[in-house]
């Protein structure tokens, strides 16, 4: 009995070294493509100044300076009446519909995703201190700070205010909370305004799971609906809400898994749209960011399978042919965007991870780690793995 326990020991801690090392080693690699890009882009982003949404302001908004507003995508002037509501046209983007508030917070999640980087490769305060300069402003400084809620997003003009779908703009926020999460845990933020951060967030959270618009939202049955479990589920994490955190584990595991995927690991409600490639890389990043932020040591959903099948290593499977070579894809080319994708996807970098797979690896290695194009940004909110990985070792 002695011998056969210590063998299992033995083979336990076998198993945890090697973990430990695969980790290790991806984390080495990972460390040599990006520390250059990522150090270039920091010393340039130490000399900028934090500008908010307060900024900028629409005579579309129904709401107030420090209220974020954006409008839907594909929503345009009908040409019929051009002073009447607008009309859509599916995979279509709107030129002149007002972009700042998501152009700033898109900006605010580089900078302080990529300086947070920077201090994890250099353990330099100064960029730590220069992602919290950012962070005060947006969510603590009275002037300038954002009310924690999206009640004036995705308007239409002559026909809402505002929409639950807006609540994806949202899913900038996810790498500056990593970033203030990890600054936390290594005790670079005054105690003080770490409380700020998190009652901000906490505030967030409430709306998100309270609003009309939030519970649609989760209701939502493509890339919405798995976007809003992802950000829920980060920002619940960070600010200890253990509650939220096991609604969305559930609703990760029995209804968007379950819902959204085929039984070949494909997304058909992102196939039946005008951009399926664009928005199949989209919905399976967020996949991989749920898996991210809800697997521990007791809840591993990058191991998880439905009783038919269905998995988040089987929906890697089925995109990883069409990541490697576009051009084997079955579907007609999307309407737009078509010549930008794939990039450096983070479900290709954590998939190589947990699953060790260096073909996914050389995927991530070899696409752009830093697009240019703003609507390729916008669906693209973790660009900084440097900052997740230490999400990765639970439960390996």
């Amino acid at each position: 009995m002695n011998i056969l326990r210590f063998i299992l020991f033995f083979s336990f801690c076998l198993l945890l070294t090697n973990c430990k090392d695969k980790q290790l080693r991806y984390e080495t690699q990972i460390t040599e493509v990006l520390k250059d890009s990522v150090l270039i882009r920091a010393n340039e982003f130490l000399e900028s100044t934090p500008v908010t949404i307060t900024s900028f302001t629409s005579p579309r908004s129904s709401g107030g300076v420090h209220d974020f507003f954006s409008e839907g995508d594909y929503w345009w002037p009908d040409t019929l009446n051009l002073e009447g509501p607008y009309i859509q046209k599916d995979g279509l983007s709107n030129p002149d519909n007002f972009t700042e508030h998501r152009e700033v917070l898109i900006a605010l999640s580089e900078i302080v995703g990529n300086l947070t980087s920077a201090y994890l490769i250099t353990k330099d305060t100064t960029y730590a201190n220069a992602a919290i300069k950012h962070c005060k402003a947006w969510f603590i400084d009275d002037n300038t700070k954002m009310n924690p809620h999206f009640l004036y997003a995705q308007a239409i003009k002559g026909r809402h205010t505002g929409r639950g779908i807006g609540i994806i703009d949202g899913i900038h926020f996810m790498e500056v909370v990593q970033s203030l999460s990890v600054m936390g845990q290594e005790g670079l933020i005054d105690k003080n305004s770490e409380i700020e951060f998190k009652n901000w967030f906490s505030d967030f959270v409430v709306w998100l799971t309270t609003h009309k618009y939030g519970k649609d939202e989760m209701k939502h049955p493509n890339n919405h609906g798995t976007c809003w479990n992802m950000q829920v589920a980060l920002y619940a994490d960070y600010t200890n809400n253990d509650s939220i955190l096991a609604v969305c584990r559930d609703n990760f595991k029995n209804t968007i898994l379950p819902n959204q995927m085929a039984l070949d690991g494909s997304f058909p409600l992102e196939l039946k749209r005008t951009k399926p490639y664009g928005y199949s890389l989209f919905n399976l990043d967020a996949m991989v960011m749920n898996c991210v932020i809800l697997s521990d040591k007791t809840n591993n959903l990058w191991e998880y399978s439905t009783p038919d099948g269905k998995s988040i290593s089987l929906a890697l499977e089925f995109m990883s042919p069409y990541i490697e070579n576009k051009s084997t894809w079955f579907k007609e080319p999307d309407v737009m965007y078509w010549e930008n994708w794939p990039v450096a996807h983070p479900s290709s970098l954590f998939g190589a991870i947990v699953f060790d797979r260096p073909d996914y690896f050389e995927q991530w290695k070899n696409n752009k780690h830093n697009p240019d194009v703003f609507e390729v940004k916008r669906n693209l909110p973790v660009r900084n793995p440097l900052i997740w990985l230490d999400r990765l070792e639970v439960g390996k």
